[in-house]
């Protein structure tokens, strides 16, 4: 009786581990959505009179690496005039360059751009480009200076952020490139 006992509890055993190791799960993985490599970010700011675009650039070659970003401004803006502004986003880890501007407009739903002007800089940012659902992207805009001022101009690629918001704070999502810029208007 007693080897009755083992080989019906053996067997149960092993018909229990069959069961539950084997999987019908036929379901397709999720794709994941790589996250953008961003060396460069720059922000090119043209007067809408004409005259000469003033460039923000922050560009780390080494991406996550020891290095610091470089971050430079061109020259100062000038006072109580208004800028058309121009992202572009580049992997310069890649030859030739890869456009990361052309996949976060892609994927403009999942992305939004945010400019913060410092407190003591006089300038407003409005006039974005939207996404297809109506909400803010930022690859385009415009830039309006007041009178002479200095201060730093934050440019932050926010990445499934929360949309509509009223701005970073409330924004949600993961910074993908975020850049500061010491910027005077004179």
């Amino acid at each position: 009786m007693n080897k009755f006992k083992f080989s019906l509890l053996t067997a149960t055993a092993i018909l229990a581990l069959l069961f539950t190791g084997c999987s019908s799960d036929d379901d397709a993985p999720l794709p994941v959505n790589e996250e953008e490599v961003i060396t460069t970010l720059t922000v090119t700011l043209t007067p809408t009179g004409g005259g000469t675009a003033i460039v923000l650039q922050s560009r780390d070659l080494d991406g996550d690496g020891p290095d610091v970003p470089v971050i430079t401004v061109s020259g100062n803006l000038a006072a109580s005039t208004t800028y058309i502004g121009a992202v572009v986003l580049l992997n310069e880890t890649e030859t030739p360059a890869e456009n990361i501007t052309t996949e976060v407009e892609e994927e403009d739903d999942e992305h939004q751009f945010f400019f913060t002007a410092g407190a003591s800089l006089n300038v407003t940012t409005a006039n974005f480009n939207l996404d297809g659902n109506g909400n803010i992207l930022g690859t385009t805009f415009n830039v309006t200076t007041g009178a002479a001022s200095t201060g730093s101009y934050t440019v932050t690629l926010r990445h499934e952020p929360t949309k509509p918001n009223t701005g970073l704070a409330d924004a949600g999502g993961e910074t993908d490139i975020s850049a500061s810029f010491q910027v005077t208007v004179q």
